[in-house]
C-alpha cells in the first residue's frame, strides 16, 4: 500500500544542532542538510519531527547502570569512551537523536517504503558503554522496539560507515533474525567485533573495487531474506575524509547508495536511512554525500509523494 499523502519521509528535528565545541565531528551538517533537500524542491510536507524516546524504549537496548550514569551525565568509564563532552545538554542531543531513529523506521515498517533520518546512525555505542561519538545505539532501539512490539521478524543492518559497527554486531551477535553487515576500512578504528558479514577493505580502495565488493555481501543480505532494512549510510569513504584512507568519490558514494536502496525497492523490502559520519575538510562536502543519499531516498517514493503540495 502506498504510503498516505500525510506521512512525512525525512524526519528532522528543526532546533539548534548540539553543541560540542571545535570537533571533528561537524554537527553543523544536520540542519545544513536540511535545507539541502528543501533545495531539492522536497516540500516542507515531506519533514517531520522526532518523537519522545521512553526510557522503557533505551533499557531495551542498554543496561540500566549505563543509562543512570546517562540520566546524571556522570563522567564515569561507561561515558568517558563516547570522546564527546559528559554534559547533560550534550546527552540529551543524542538521546532525541534516537526518536528521530525510532520514527523513521515506525514510517518505513508501516508503510512499507523508505525513510531517512537526518541524523542517527550511532554504531559504536553498546548495551554498556557509549564509544566514538556514540551515546546511545539508535538503530538497535528501534528495530528492538519494532520488534517486540510490531509484527516485525528478520531484519538486516546494511553499515557502509568508514568504520566497522561494532556496537551493532555486538548487540545483535545472539540474534539470529537481524543480519549485520558492514563493509569498512580494516585497518583503522575501531576494535573489532564478528559482524553477521564484515568485509574489511585495504587502504586507497576507490569506487570500482568498493561497489564489487559491496555488490557481493548485499547478496548475502538479501538471502538472509530481510523484511526491514536498516541503511548506516556514513559519508565517511570519502577521498578526502579526515578520519580514513577509502578513496570513493562523490560518484561513488552515490552509485553505492543506489545500490542499497533501489535494489531493496525493487524487491519490495522497505527501509530507513540514518547518517553515520562523516569528515570531511570541507563540511559542504559531507553534507552533499548526505544531500545524495537523501536524493535516492526521495526517488524512491512513488509519483504521488513527489507530487504532494
Amino acid at each position: 500500500m502506498p504510503p498516505s499523502r500525510s506521512e512525512p519521509i525525512f524526519i528532522h528535528a528543526p532546533t539548534p544542532p548540539i553543541d560540542i565545541g571545535a570537533h571533528v565531528f561537524p554537527t553543523e551538517k544536520y540542519g545544513r542538510l536540511a535545507a539541502a533537500i528543501r533545495e531539492m524542491g522536497v516540500p516542507d510536507s515531506c519533514f517531520g519531527e522526532p518523537e519522545a524516546v521512553a526510557t522503557e524504549d533505551l533499557a531495551r537496548v542498554h543496561t540500566p547502570e549505563y543509562l543512570a550514569d546517562c540520566a546524571e551525565a556522570r563522567t564515569t568509564g561507561r561515558t568517558l569512551p563516547s570522546e564527546l563532552p559528559v554534559r547533560r545538554d550534550v546527552i540529551a542531543g543524542f538521546r532525541a537523536m534516537v526518536g528521530g531513529t525510532t520514527r523513521a523506521a515506525d514510517l518505513a515498517w508501516a508503510g512499507k517504503r523508505w525513510t531517512m533520518h537526518l541524523g542517527g546512525g550511532f554504531h559504536h555505542a553498546f548495551a554498556d558503554h557509549a564509544e566514538g561519538f556514540c551515546y546511545f545505539h539508535d538503530v538497535a532501539v528501534a528495530i528492538r522496539r519494532l520488534r517486540m512490539e510490531g509484527d516485525l521478524r528478520r531484519c538486516a543492518v546494511i553499515d557502509t560507515d568508514l568504520h566497522q559497527g561494532n556496537g551493532t554486531a555486538a548487540i545483535f551477535a545472539e540474534d539470529p533474525e537481524v543480519f549485520t553487515f558492514s563493509i569498512h576500512q580494516e585497518k583503522l578504528y575501531p576494535l573489532k567485533q564478528s559482524s553477521d558479514l564484515d568485509i574489511g577493505l585495504d587502504q586507497f580502495v576507490g569506487d570500482d573495487e568498493y561497489l564489487d565488493r559491496l555488490e557481493e555481501g548485499l547478496d548475502r543480505v538479501f538471502a538472509h531474506a530481510p523484511e526491514l532494512i536498516a541503511y548506516v549510510a556514513g559519508a565517511d569513504p570519502f577521498h578526502d575524509d579526515q578520519l580514513g584512507d577509502l578513496k570513493l568519490t562523490f560518484d561513488g558514494l552515490h552509485r553505492r547508495d543506489r545500490l542499497v536502496i533501489e535494489r531493496a525497492a525493487a524487491a519490495g523490502i522497505p527501509g530507513f536511512v540514518t547518517l553515520a559520519g562523516g569528515y570531511a575538510r570541507r563540511v559542504e562536502d559531507t553534507v552533499r554525500i548526505h544531500a545524495q543519499t537523501a536524493e535516492t531516498v526521495w526517488e524512491t517514493c512513488d509519483e504521488r509523494e513527489r507530487e504532494r503540495p
